[in-house]
């Protein structure tokens, strides 16, 4: 297989991070950047790649190997998700858990009519986390596994802050109780219950107009994002946004505490210490892109999660080198 041919569908913070991670890759090139604003308004990557209307997207399907989808989980990837997976082997984020199964579903009929394979729920949570969660339960099945997100700035539920009506610009932090991180961490195996886990602090830029207690109500009242949380919703403005919630830091824990069967306890961690969150999520849908491309070729279509995806085919190396420098 030679060049991977790379897609970029939408060019926020997500979409700049898969063009920089693509430029790390040496068996991949980035052919296009597609967008629903105007393409004269984007600076594309490099001087070279061009921007391309969203309308005009069907007209590449023969020139994109894989099509890296990077809208946002509440409104874009629903609907952008399955109307692409019929045309382009893509690869995408979606990150509403509780609804990775009703996404699942809807991805896979047309990628299967279509010939072409859709890993979808790609990036560290899902997908990171989700790998280290299964290992745990498999080596450790007498045990309880635990998701700590944060302390950090969460993409996904920054984006359903700013869908908010009223909301002119916003960000989301989840803070995970560090009481809580270390009873998980002492093997004492605690029932703790999601308010009891985390906080989220959102901090939200308002309209002209815009009524601040029913902002508020809308926001706690979210639900998949912060109905299950206790929710702060401060009110800044436009400038202290700017300046004190620039950055994109994020990470966690994902926790195995458990007994094998000599009655001996274990604690297996996975952390996650992350300086730019859109950029690392980035790199791990372009790793899923190659893995995608590659599964497209033995024929496996329809969509697939990271479950499905056996390691070996994230990486450039072949298998013998991997098996020479890695096992």
């Amino acid at each position: 297989m030679g060049q991977l041919r790379i897609g970029i569908a939408g060019y926020g913070n997500l979409g700049k991070g898969v063009a920089a991670a693509v430029r790390q890759n040496r068996d991949m090139t980035l052919h296009a950047v597609f967008t629903r604003r105007d393409p004269a308004t984007i600076t594309p990557p490099t001087p070279d790649i061009p921007v391309v209307a969203w309308d005009e997207i069907l007209e590449h399907r023969e020139q994109v190997d894989v099509l890296v989808l990077c809208g946002g989980s509440k409104e874009d990837l629903p609907q952008q998700g399955p109307e692409l997976a019929a045309y382009f082997t893509t690869v995408d984020s979606f990150d509403t858990h509780a609804r990775i199964p009703e996404y699942f579903a809807a991805v896979d009929a047309p990628a299967r009519a279509g010939g072409r394979t859709a890993v979808i729920s790609v990036g560290w949570d899902p997908g990171m986390f989700s790998l280290n969660r299964l290992l745990g339960e498999a080596l450790l099945p007498d045990g309880e596994t635990y998701s700590f997100w944060g302390p950090g700035l969460s993409q996904g539920h920054s984006d359903a802050v700013r869908r908010v009506p009223g909301v002119a610009a916003g960000v989301q932090y989840t803070v995970p109780s560090e009481s809580a991180v270390e009873a998980v961490r002492s093997g004492s195996r605690p029932e703790l219950s999601t308010r009891e886990k985390h906080t989220r602090e959102c901090y939200v830029v308002l309209e002209d107009g815009a009524d601040p207690a029913e902002v508020e109500r809308a926001i706690v009242e979210m639900p998949h994002y912060f109905a299950d949380y206790d929710t702060t919703v401060h009110v800044v403005t436009a400038e202290e946004l700017a300046r004190d919630h620039g950055a994109m830091p994020h990470g966690g824990f994902v926790i195995r505490s458990g007994t094998t069967g000599g009655g001996h306890g274990h604690v297996v961690e996975y952390r996650l210490q992350l300086d730019h969150n859109p950029e690392f999520t980035a790199s791990v849908l372009v790793a899923y892109a190659r893995a995608a491309a590659r599964l497209n070729a033995r024929g496996q279509v329809g969509a697939h999660t990271v479950f499905d995806v056996p390691p070996g085919l994230l990486s450039p190396k072949p298998a013998d080198q991997l098996r020479a420098e890695l096992l």
